[in-house]
């Protein structure tokens, strides 16, 4: 059911994090409704958020940035294993759901990081984009927050990373490959399988495999420095589509498919452990 929708979760439970009121049936016409009637489509919607600061601290030594900035709460792809979700929980809204379809936007951000530059004290590091959820989910198209983002560090001069799983990204080819002339930018691209039917489970409204590969070769061909992300990791098995590590190293099948000037990203193991069953590496 709701498959059909093109949507990660399957339930709207909320969060037991905070001690919030359940939910729980009680017998009347609306859980006979919810439970055996096919649901009305799911429409997304957005609130506008108007924080007084945007830009996000942290001093984790297993973090290799210090500054973030994310221009959406919740995010429409809907990827079913995103470590974001118990964040909605912090506006009494459920995880599963509500984080796809009862979204954030933060329109006030480019102004109040300009503000946050501009400070006396500010020193200038790589400013993340995407930590959280992605700068490219399909509502950028309509609030165009990231591109302005890119467009004041360009103005600026202010090193910026970006991480996603769109192929929307190339709408900004533009700024970044300005970004890039200055050595001031960084594209990560998440790919988690190849194979669409396991995307489409995986990551319902996220942009296809073949998609992602193509915005990786338009990337590098405009001098973009970009790089792959191949995590999460499926447990117990490797996708289908995905290479298996070999004992000389992480040689692949996928060389083709990446361009020179591509970078893999590992996802971290721990000291002592085996590499992770299909991590891959792009060519460069």
């Amino acid at each position: 059911m709701f498959h059909a929708m093109r949507r990660g979760a399957t339930t709207n439970d909320l969060s037991a994090r905070f001690g919030d009121p359940a939910r729980t049936e009680d017998g009347d016409f609306r859980d006979w409704a919810v439970r055996y009637e096919a649901p009305a489509p799911l429409r997304t919607t957005v609130l506008i958020e108007r924080p007084r600061t945007v830009l996000t601290r942290n001093d984790s030594p297993d973090i290799p940035f210090d500054r973030s900035f994310n221009a959406y709460r919740g995010c429409e792809h809907g990827c079913i294993y995103c470590f974001a979700r118990p964040t909605h929980a912090f506006h009494g809204l459920s995880p599963g759901l509500d984080f796809e379809s009862r979204l954030f936007a933060k329109p006030d951000g480019p102004r109040l990081l300009r503000q946050a530059f501009a400070r006396p004290s500010y020193r200038p590091a790589v400013l993340a984009m995407g930590t959280n959820t992605d700068p490219y989910q399909p509502i950028e198209a309509r609030f165009r927050i990231t591109r302005a983002v890119l467009d004041l560090c360009r103005e600026t001069g202010h090193p910026v990373s970006v991480t996603t799983k769109s192929d929307r990204v190339l709408a900004d080819l533009d700024i970044l490959s300005d970004l890039a002339r200055q050595g001031l930018a960084l594209v990560m691209v998440s790919i988690t399988t190849l194979d669409p039917a396991l995307a489409r489970a995986m990551e319902p409204r996220a942009a296809a495999p073949h998609r992602r590969l193509a915005a990786i070769r338009a990337l590098a061909g405009a001098g973009v420095p970009v790089a792959v992300s191949a995590s999460p990791m499926i447990p117990a098995q490797p996708a289908p589509g995905m290479p298996r590590p070999c004992r000389s190293g992480f040689r692949t099948r996928w060389p083709a498919c990446f361009p020179t000037g591509s970078t893999p990203i590992f996802p971290p193991a721990r000291p002592g452990s085996s590499p992770p069953s299909g991590v891959c590496a792009a060519a460069g």
